[in-house]
């Protein structure tokens, strides 16, 4: 029987392993050399000024957050097709939270879904940030996004947890946004394990980040004994260790970012036409680096609930994932705010699933997951 196919899966490979046990024999598994080694290869990837490497996506965006002032009284935009994550990142500071609507075919926030939210900021608070969400890699169109910013005088910060790789016009998402933030989860484009990656535009900005990283503390760099705790931070360091595959990883993220695009191509030769009910995704403006492969279907029409499409589809050994349940509907927000509705949103939850893709899967993996679908939506 073949083996089971997950939506997403991390690529390790002998030197990764050699890269972590080198990291395990030195003299640092935490803020050693490997850090800053880790953050200047990434804000070189990327071509950001500033990197700021920490524990996770969730701590990345938490530290961005904090360090441009985000407290009560103020609200930030966010989609609703994303993580919980990225509007948890503003409840955390205090701050409120109105989401945005999307593009029922591609899940990301549109001009008009933007517009209508910052119209509604006013009865919250006044507008801090702007953060909008590549999804899946496809990239939101940045110029509406901060020529509106700059209108109303917000910050703008990119969750780019699932778009390290993508470029529009050869610009990536750390290159036009004040902050963009990354995360290395293993179904991630590249893995550290659990980790995050905070990209700064100018210096002061990314010694705040690092302030945040490390308890809210200072220290001097004229006495390594002194220290001044200036602002309330956290322990959202990450390990030497977790650092030296991450730098082991990026070196192979170009492999890896063009692997997914052919495992793509090949999943838009294979798919349509399947079945009247099944459509695939647009990838929108750029080149996105795709950390997930979406399609939509109509369950209403098919007849079935998408649990049991799902559910067949595993008894096949073929893994898929719904991202995601639009954050405004969760029993958190909605208790909070009340529901309205974003039938962008609400659309694409109803119709989304994401099949595998993954740098180990075979070009058979396609035929494998087409064929299941084929079977299970009765085409």
């Amino acid at each position: 029987m073949a083996p089971f196919l997950p939506y997403g899966r991390q690529t390790i490979e002998d030197d990764d392993i050699h890269a972590v046990a080198t990291a395990l024999r030195s003299d640092f598994l935490t803020t050693g050399p490997a850090v800053e080694a880790f953050e200047t290869a990434f804000a070189k990837a990327v071509d950001a000024p500033y990197a700021v490497a920490c524990n996770g996506g969730t701590a990345a965006l938490h530290m961005a957050m904090m360090s441009i002032g985000t407290g009560p009284g103020d609200v930030c935009i966010v989609p609703s097709i994303t993580f919980v994550a990225t509007a948890n990142a503003a409840r955390f500071c205090g701050a409120e939270v109105m989401f945005a609507d999307v593009d029922p075919k591609t899940g990301l926030m549109t001009e008009a879904g933007l517009m209508d939210a910052v119209g509604k900021v006013a009865g919250r608070g006044r507008l801090k940030a702007i953060l909008p969400v590549h999804l899946a890699g496809k990239m939101v169109d940045m110029t509406p996004v901060n020529s509106l910013a700059g209108a109303c005088n917000a910050h703008v910060i990119a969750d780019s947890c699932h778009a390290l790789g993508s470029t529009v016009n050869g610009r990536s998402p750390a290159q036009d946004a004040e902050m963009a933030c990354y995360s290395f989860h293993p179904v991630k484009t590249m893995t550290t394990g659990e980790g995050g990656m905070v990209t700064a535009q100018d210096a002061g900005a990314a010694e705040r980040l690092k302030m945040f990283r490390s308890h809210g503390i200072i220290r001097s760099p004229h006495d390594t004994a002194h220290y001044d705790m200036v602002e309330l931070g956290y322990n959202y360091r990450i390990p030497d260790i977790l650092c030296a595959l991450g730098l082991s990883q990026l070196g192979k993220l170009p492999r890896f970012v063009e692997r997914r695009r052919a495992i793509a191509a090949l999943y838009d030769a294979a798919l349509p036409g399947l079945s009247p009910v099944l459509q695939t995704c647009p990838n929108g403006a750029g080149d996105p680096a795709l950390h997930l492969y979406t399609v939509q279907i109509d369950f209403a029409a098919l007849g079935r609930e998408r649990k049991a499409v799902m559910d067949d589809l595993r008894a096949l050994g073929i893994g898929t994932q719904v991202h995601y349940i639009p954050v405004h509907l969760q029993p958190y927000y909605a208790a909070r705010y009340g529901v309205e509705r974003l039938p962008g949103a609400e659309t694409w939850h109803e119709r989304t699933l994401s099949l595998p893709i993954f740098p180990g899967m075979a070009d058979s993996d396609v035929g494998r997951v087409a064929e299941a679908l084929s079977m299970v939506l009765g085409s």
